[in-house]
């Protein structure tokens, strides 16, 4: 059984060989073509403007001639800190941490307090407590149109009438 193994594996070794040779038989002969492919005359020629190409100073990308510097570009004298990869710029709101602002809040501390003591923004706070029903209802429009702009009842005498 081994035999057969060791037998299989030359057989396949001798099939790469020559893969491997015929491969390098047709890259030469792709080579070989290139200078006339791409219209030079002989390979000194193509070989000349090879070397052009490569010490010509290159293009750069996304930016036209005459504009200003990269302002995605670092500025000079700031050293930009590294970002590690895997780790999160923001914070991730868990039912644990939501729990957590909703007892910093029933203490009694401002919406501003909060989201600097946790790292987490003042409208994430306003949310969280909008999920546990400790934010004031607003008063529609429509509510606050249809109040009456009198004085109140109490302000105005009432009218007497003859008994």
């Amino acid at each position: 059984m081994i035999n057969e193994k060791i037998k299989k594996l030359r057989e396949l070794q001798a099939q790469t060989a020559k893969l491997a040779a015929m491969i390098e038989k047709e890259r030469s002969a792709d080579l070989i073509e290139l200078p006339t492919r791409y219209g030079f005359a002989d390979l000194n020629e193509f070989i000349k403007a090879v070397k052009a190409a490569a010490e010509a100073p290159k293009a750069r990308r996304g930016r036209k001639p005459g504009k200003g510097a990269n302002p995605a570009a670092p500025k000079a004298g700031k050293a930009s800190k590294p970002i590690k990869e895997g780790k999160r710029k923001r914070v991730k709101i868990t039912g644990e941490l939501k729990q957590q602002v909703k007892a910093a809040v029933e203490a009694g501390r401002t919406g501003a307090d909060v989201s600097k003591a946790f790292g987490i923004s003042v409208p994430s706070v306003q949310n969280i407590k909008k999920e546990f029903g400790m934010v004031k209802e607003r008063a529609s429009k429509g509510a606050a149109a249809a109040a009456p702009l009198a004085p109140a009842a109490e302000a105005v005498p009432a009218p007497e009438f003859n008994k």
